[in-house]
């Protein structure tokens, strides 16, 4: 029985692959394998041995290890069970070790693998973005702030805002990967007991045949500090996702319609409203966001644990590593398509800019006023006045601003229509544009 909406709805198929149970037995196999290869080359036993350990191990079924666990109430334990039986000599299967050195290790490689994932994704929308910034870096727009008329900005430049972010998501990642992709083999305290002045060799043996690095320390378990980074990481990333949806929504709004995530030929917007184009993939992105971040606490929490260890993070953990993964991939995924089908209404961008009536432009004739030599204080509330006025009245900026006597002797009506042109007053917009791409190339 499918409970779960990731197991039918949310999530990728190559991400789904790498957090299946199946996935987690294979790796925890290998690290078994590791482990006995690591002991080998120090002489514990034939390398010819693990070859044939290794060629029926591998061969093991998750079914099997479920049904020894079902019998002992131990998952690892079952695992050793389930690789003694198929090996011609099982002495020296999981010598040394302790649960969580195979468990840690074995997610270790989920996390490598997840990541190289997130990665290409990463820099896949980064691309996307920074094409969308060239693309419309002189589509000039009504910018707002508090949901209100603000400055003109151009759709480029908000384009280059977002990949600005992503690209620091991006950097975070490449300097956490050193801290979070590491694995254990230091025995029930992490002393390394069993193998006495061996220890150091064994595990970077083990961590070198896995592609990790040994934890620097560790006590029963690697410490938690590292998977809270992680999931720290995927909730800021997830953050950003929502962000820029909550944007794309905003603007795909009936009274706005700027901006438009894609809707195919035969899409249903509503059951009962024929007309509809919901933001659906939008909204998904938004909503799954929420659960993303919910799981920062849980970890946090899994974090504190009684001396060398207890047990109350190993539940916990099933879930949120896999589960906040899962979805972080998802989301990602969503917004590249979103983004690449995205589609903007020149025509409405334009038409929201010009509804304004020149209001949204006083900041630029106070600043012309300052210039001429009104103190800036003063032409603020000139300014002021004359916005009120109009919004009263509603009128234009310019109707009313060449009323004022004491605004228009320092301008002609031609110089005062110059000043309230939104493409006019871009400030440094254009060549910001241009420096956030030039960054972004050189880090990718």
């Amino acid at each position: 029985m499918i409970v779960h909406p990731i197991d039918y709805r949310y999530g990728t198929e190559e991400m789904k692959r790498i957090w299946s149970e199946e996935s987690k037995i294979k790796r925890m196999i290998w690290v078994e394998i590791s482990l006995l290869k690591a002991l080998a080359k120090r002489g514990y036993l034939n390398e010819d041995v693990v070859e044939r350990i290794k060629e029926k191990a591998v061969k093991i079924k998750p079914e099997r290890v479920k049904e020894i666990e079902k019998e002992i109430k131990h998952d690892i334990m079952a695992l050793v069970k389930a690789i003694s039986e198929v090996a011609e000599d099982s002495r020296w299967i999981h010598f040394g070790a302790t649960s969580n050195d195979i468990i840690d290790t074995a997610t270790a490689t989920q996390l490598r693998d997840s990541i190289l994932i997130i990665e290409a994704k990463l820099k896949k929308l980064i691309r996307l973005l920074v094409e969308k910034a060239l693309e419309f870096k002189e589509v000039v727009c009504l910018g707002r702030t508090h949901g209100q008329a603000a400055l003109p900005t151009t759709y480029g430049f908000r384009f280059a805002l977002w990949a600005s972010e992503f690209a620091r998501h991006y950097i975070r990642l490449q300097q956490m990967k050193e801290r979070i992709l590491v694995g254990k083999l230091s025995g029930a305290v992490g002393t390394q007991a069993a193998y006495g002045d061996e220890g150091f060799e064994i595990e970077e043996e083990v961590m070198r045949l896995l592609n990790l690095k040994p934890a620097i320390i560790s006590s029963q378990i690697i410490p938690r500090d590292i998977y809270c980074e992680y999931i720290e990481f995927l909730a800021n990333l997830a953050t950003s996702l929502e962000k820029v949806a909550l944007n794309f929504r905003l603007l795909q709004r009936a009274e706005v319609g700027e901006v438009f995530e894609r809707f195919e030929e035969k899409q249903v917007g509503s059951s009962t409203m024929p007309h509809k184009r919901n933001p659906i993939d939008c909204e998904n992105v938004c909503g799954l966001a929420r659960v993303i971040r919910g799981f920062v606490e849980p970890q946090h929490q899994s974090a504190i644990l009684w001396e060398e260890r207890d047990l109350t993070n190993s539940s916990a953990e099933r879930i949120t590593l896999v589960e906040a993964t899962i979805l972080s991939d998802h989301i990602l995924t969503k917004m590249i398509k979103i983004v690449e089908s995205l589609s903007l209404d020149f025509e409405n961008i334009r038409k929201n800019l010009e509804a304004q009536r020149g209001l949204n432009m006083s900041e630029a004739v106070m600043i012309a006023l300052t210039k001429k030599g009104i103190e800036r204080q003063k032409a603020h509330e000139l300014l002021r006045k004359v916005s009120m006025r109009a919004y009263a009245n509603k009128t234009s900026l310019f109707e009313e601003l060449i009323k004022e006597k004491e605004i228009m002797e320092y301008f002609s009506e031609e110089e005062l229509k110059e000043i309230l042109k939104p493409e006019n007053y871009l400030g440094t917009a254009l060549k910001r544009i241009d420096r956030v791409v030039a960054w972004i190339n050189e880090i990718l």
